[in-house]
């Protein structure tokens, strides 16, 4: 082969990003089921917040045979107090064999099986976007993965239409993500002013964060314009010619750090640059890592995926996630009569998702704190090892781990209390002074024993500025608002 010509084979070749994606995929598991596990037995562990069994149980009772179909999970079989651990080993050792590569396909759907199920037992606390993200890219990517007990770590240029499902998904998650800011009429996005606030008031910021919350308005106004472009105008360019395709997916990649250095949003952005390394082909790879030409002539291992399964997955899931994605199709009600049915099916599996991050700005920011007392009058907090709460206390650092407890007290102080009765229990959990729940904060302030009362105060929180940083060492200043939860005992 000439070099030119090598060169041009090269340009139309992806066989290392998908090495590399397939990689990054399994990194991404390990870090979800070692997250998850660390914390399960405190969310949803037999002395949990929200014990599994009888979620389980109570899904049968209601539902009788169709809680198969409605909740899919691998609890049904082993029991869920006995299966989270159990899933959470076989999801590591799963994520190793997509690493090593050794049978990939297979490893990426027991990958997907073990997840599904673990995000059926983890109720509530399993109900984010980057949990539907992950398994619908794993799904995707089972067409990706050589079809092949010992492939190891050899390069497999994938069939071209398991590539373009997963465009699609950068595509559409993209897309979506800013088309969704501007169609929920919330004023903030359309007169660029959400991130004048958006740092201080997202779930868990970091300290860039913090920062980044002091920079002018006008600065603020212009990086929300911007955010627009890379979300709006640069998936557009994935589909153009090649160096525009590079550009754009370095662009989203840059945009996903930049996201990842001011908040904590566990693997979501290290799931969504993994998806931009497949629009970078060998030839630029080539470039980058200074691989010698020899390399870029070099012959490719056969791929060996099942073309007619491919195909009608193919021709379903672009035909679907069309129908939930665009809104003009989503919300026909032709479409939705001839939409259901499947939905019925698909919905359960959380593998053919809509995107929309931050559709509404939540502003001011309201944040729950949790206080035990002996004596009514002397109240002191539970610190959480991530959730802001003492002034003192610098914002922290965490993805891409998830502390799920952190991230979903800060859903419940949006809401009124009657929406989040698993709130009053995990306040039954300190008052009984549970082993498992305690684990889940940064410092109980009853070691001894637990206290006799617990109460929930909502206060509302803000950034304070550099002035007062140097002078009081306070990150944050805050005023109360009410009783989330009134004073609790035992009695």
């Amino acid at each position: 082969m000439t070099e030119s010509a090598a060169a041009d084979s090269a340009h139309n070749r992806f066989s290392f990003g998908a090495w590399l994606f397939l990689r990054a995929l399994a990194a991404i598991y390990a870090i979800a089921f070692v997250s998850f596990w660390r914390q399960s037995a405190g969310l949803v562990g037999p002395n949990g917040i929200l014990p599994a069994q009888p979620f389980f149980d109570a899904v049968h009772a209601q539902l009788g045979p169709r809680a198969y179909l409605e909740l899919p999970s691998l609890c049904w079989w082993w029991g869920a107090d006995r299966s989270l651990p159990l899933l959470c080993a076989a999801g590591l050792v799963c994520s190793a064999l997509l690493f090593a590569g050794i049978a990939p396909a297979l490893s990426l759907g027991a990958l997907w099986a073990v997840y599904l199920s673990l995000c059926g037992a983890g109720q509530i606390f399993y109900g984010f976007q980057w949990d539907s993200l992950l398994l619908e890219a794993s799904v995707l990517a089972v067409f990706l993965a050589p079809w092949s007990l010992l492939p190891r770590w050899r390069r497999f240029e994938p069939p071209r239409l398991s590539l373009l499902l997963l465009w699609w998904l950068l595509f559409r998650l993209m897309v979506l993500s800013g088309a969704a800011k501007l169609m929920s009429g919330d004023p903030t996005w359309r007169d660029l002013t959400a991130l004048t606030f958006h740092y201080e008031t997202q779930p868990l910021p970091t300290a860039i964060g913090w920062y980044a919350h002091q920079l002018p308005a006008w600065f603020q106004r212009v990086s929300a314009l911007l955010m627009f472009a890379v979300e709006l105008l640069v998936p557009f360019a994935l589909f153009a010619p090649r160096a525009f395709r590079h550009l754009a997916a370095l662009l989203i990649t840059v945009f996903m750090v930049l996201i990842g250095l001011t908040g904590n949003y566990t693997f979501f952005n290290f799931l969504t640059a993994a998806l931009c390394v497949l629009w970078l082909d060998d030839a630029w790879w080539q470039r980058v890592l200074r691989r010698p030409k020899s390399d870029e002539g070099r012959a490719l291992a056969p791929f060996a995926a099942p073309v007619w399964p491919l195909r009608l997955f193919a021709i379903f899931a672009f035909g679907y996630t069309a129908m939930v994605s665009l809104p003009t199709l989503g919300n026909s009600p032709t479409l939705y009569r001839l939409r259901q049915p499947v939905d019925e099916i698909v919905g359960p599996f959380r593998s053919f998702n809509s995107y929309g991050l931050f559709a509404v700005m939540t502003h001011p920011r309201p944040e729950l704190s949790i206080e035990g007392s002996n004596d009514g009058r002397e109240w002191l907090a539970y610190e959480f090892p991530h959730k802001p709460g003492a002034l003192t206390r610098a914002p922290t650092w965490v993805a891409p781990m998830q502390p799920r407890l952190d991230w979903q007290l800060w859903f419940a102080a949006l809401m009124p209390p009657e929406q989040n009765p698993w709130v009053p229990e995990l306040c039954r959990h300190l008052l009984r002074g549970t082993p498992e729940v305690l684990a889940l904060f940064a410092h109980n302030p009853f070691p001894g024993q637990p206290p006799r009362l617990v109460r929930v105060v909502r206060y509302e929180y803000h950034f304070t500025d550099p002035a007062a940083l140097r002078r009081t060492g306070h990150w944050w200043r805050r005023t109360p608002l009410d009783y989330y939860v009134s004073p609790l005992s035992l009695r």
